[in-house]
């Protein structure tokens, strides 16, 4: 399994080292839209400031691809960057804390199929390079299920904001001190360390403006210290990262390996604090990193802008505002595709999945959608047939063929996307055929995207179609001891029940037709000496004989299963009422309960049960054992 982007980011390191419900928008004001290399700027700054940014973004990543030897991510989501000219304007664009905007100068929402990075060029809260440069490695060490712990995705984030350029673009240069946070360390009003140490995205540390100033600057400190102190403490970091990479829980990583509590981490920072070293990181390149000199610069037409933001505010959770502009953009442009893509998407998130498929097949008809379009065209056709419980138990042929369509047209725009593997693998699973394709195709979706454990959910489907019975157990065994989803949690442990059932019922089938093999080599045979024929009757009663098949046994009781011929017998007794005798040597002296495989020829002698309800043929007082007819 591949490493988060995370790892890989940091360790090169390592070696070089050792709400408002409406959109308020000007009408006068000049929106533009730029197209770099790698990103999408829309904003109202001016196009020297987006230029910038743009700029600064690239030269951002070509250094990071550069130490990282090749690009981290398999599938990199697009990202749209909005850069705004000042504050004002930026406030309804901003995330909501407890109902009002969030205090930030910048931010990244991202997803598995999309990100965007916002900001002002307003130099008097912070300047916007180093914001760029925090946002983006929040955007590179997003990746996964399993986030880093805020203090320090925060911490990298600043550590890294610092990001410079020099020696004629062929170096540069990290984790420089930032005068504004040693500032506020000086300050005796630290935060507990345990707080920090155990605050999430929703803590008043993280939220609240008053503390977040000083958790910014203890996350960035403290993070500075673990990476560049003395040698175990970099050691221990290394340890660290690479268990939480590993799926191991941050806090538990923490007490593994630095192997101190936080009063005595909290003492040797403030120690760190105190000597006031910090040394940057600066690294040099054989050639020099050149600025992207191909972008492009446009107006942004009024159905257009208002689709960008409307996309971007329904992702930070201001949905009214979103699909009021949304809707508006496409009152201007009933064809703009981006308001219809974004628009479809959100219906599918309301789970009206016939609007969004009618609005992402409008999309894909205007000849400019992108393959998320695609993909969730697919997505919402097929939740169209999701009964109440979540499951589905067919497609129509025509809906096989739309959504394959519209798959495979995905894969081609966006070959390293997961989902669409597995989201094709999931259609041969519902109809029955080409296990497989099916089989590789979800391989591959978990190789792009291995500690998704709703693809691991859907290959333990797959390997129970196959009846690998093991590897089905195993992988959802894998579910239940590392999953993080309660909802997958629980339909694994759903799913395992499932496995025993199916295999018991395999195991019965194949006990049946051995049976049924040897009756027919039986039937076949006419010999006057029958080695299986028992020396005379022992005990009194009625006598069936045939194929003991299972032996179900409790503390008081056991119950027989015995198939002759075409009926099923079921037996029970009271195990002292119960004699058995073996004719053959090929019966171990002790007989484990449970399914007989392989079954064994036996004939019991029983009492018939008597009545209309009986659930069982009668009280077997004597089991034998016969030897076995051989070809």
């Amino acid at each position: 399994m591949k490493r988060r982007a995370f790892i890989s980011l940091i360790f090169v390191f390592w070696a070089l080292l050792c709400q408002s419900s409406s959109i308020s928008v000007s009408a006068k004001e000049t929106w533009i839209k730029a197209k770099s290399k790698h990103f999408t700027l829309a904003g109202n700054a001016n196009e020297k400031q987006i230029r910038k940014v743009g700029a600064e973004l690239e030269k951002f990543r070509e250094a990071v691809s550069r130490l990282s030897g090749i690009w981290q991510r398999r599938f990199t989501p697009s990202v749209t960057v909005f850069v705004f000219k000042d504050n004002e304007t930026y406030e309804p664009f901003k995330p909501l804390y407890q109902g009002k905007p969030a205090e930030v100068s910048g931010y990244l929402q991202s997803d598995n199929n999309s990100a965007y990075i916002t900001l002002t060029t307003d130099y008097r809260r912070q300047a916007p390079e180093s914001i760029i440069f925090h946002e983006y490695v929040h955007f590179l060490t997003g990746g996964g299920q399993r986030g880093l712990p805020v203090w320090l995705s925060e911490g990298l984030a600043e550590y890294f904001s610092t990001f410079a350029v020099t020696g004629g673009g062929k170096q540069i240069v990290i984790g420089r001190a930032i005068p504004a946070h040693l500032r506020r360390l000086r300050e005796d009003d630290w935060l507990p360390m345990q707080s920090l140490l155990t605050a999430d995205h929703n803590s008043q540390f993280y939220q609240e403006l008053d503390k977040k100033t000083v958790f910014y600057a203890q996350s960035w400190a403290l993070t500075h210290y673990l990476m560049t102190g003395d040698a175990d403490r970099q050691s221990q970091f290394r340890q660290f990262l690479n268990a939480v990479a590993g799926g191991l829980s941050a806090e538990t990583a923490f007490k593994q390996f630095f192997q101190t509590s936080a009063d005595e981490l909290d003492v040797s920072l403030r120690d760190y604090i105190r000597r006031n070293v910090f040394s940057p990181q600066t690294i040099n390149f054989d050639r020099k990193i050149e600025t992207d000199e191909t972008m492009t610069v446009a107006p942004l037409g009024d159905a257009e802008m208002k689709a960008h933001l409307g996309d971007l505010l329904w992702h930070i959770e201001r949905t009214e505002s979103g699909e009021f502009a949304l809707e508006r953009a496409l009152a201007i442009d009933a064809n703009q595709p981006l308001a219809l893509s974004s628009l479809g998407l959100l219906r599918i998130r309301q789970n009206r999945f016939a609007d969004a498929r009618q609005l992402l097949q409008q999309a894909i008809e205007t000849g400019e959608a992108d393959f998320l379009t695609y993909y969730s065209h697919a997505f919402a056709r097929q939740q169209q047939h999701v009964d109440s419980s979540g499951y589905v138990s067919g497609y129509l042929p025509e809906t096989v063929a739309e959504m394959r369509a519209s798959l495979n047209r995905a894969r081609e725009l966006a070959p390293d996307f997961a989902d669409t593997y597995k989201a094709l693998a999931f259609i041969h699973l519902v109809q029955r055929e080409n296990a497989d394709e099916a089989s590789a195709l979800i391989r591959r979706a978990r190789e792009l995207a291995p500690d998704r454990e709703d693809f691991l959910y859907t290959q333990a489907q797959i390997f129970l179609w196959q009846k690998d019975f093991s590897a089905a157990r195993l992988t959802v065994q894998e579910i239940l001891s590392n999953g993080l989803k309660t909802d997958i949690r629980e339909r694994a442990q759903f799913l395992l029940q499932t496995i025993d059932l199916r295999e018991s019922e395999a195991a019965f089938a194949k006990v049946e037709a051995e049976i049924k093999l040897r009756q027919q080599r039986e039937s076949s045979k006419h010999t006057q000496d029958d080695p299986t024929k028992p020396p005379g009757k022992r005990f009194e009663g009625e006598q069936v004989r045939g194929w003991l098949t299972r032996m179900d046994c409790s503390d008081n009781e056991v119950t027989l299963t015995v198939v002759s011929g075409v009926r099923t017998f079921k037996f029970r007794a009271e195990w002292g009422k119960l004699t058995l005798v073996r004719h053959t040597m090929e019966i171990p002296n002790q007989i484990t309960c449970g399914t007989m495989s392989p079954a064994r020829q036996v004939i019991v002698t029983y009492r018939p049960a008597t009545g209309f309800k009986v659930k069982f043929d009668g009280e077997p007082v004597g089991l034998e054992f016969l030897k076995t007819a051989t070809n």
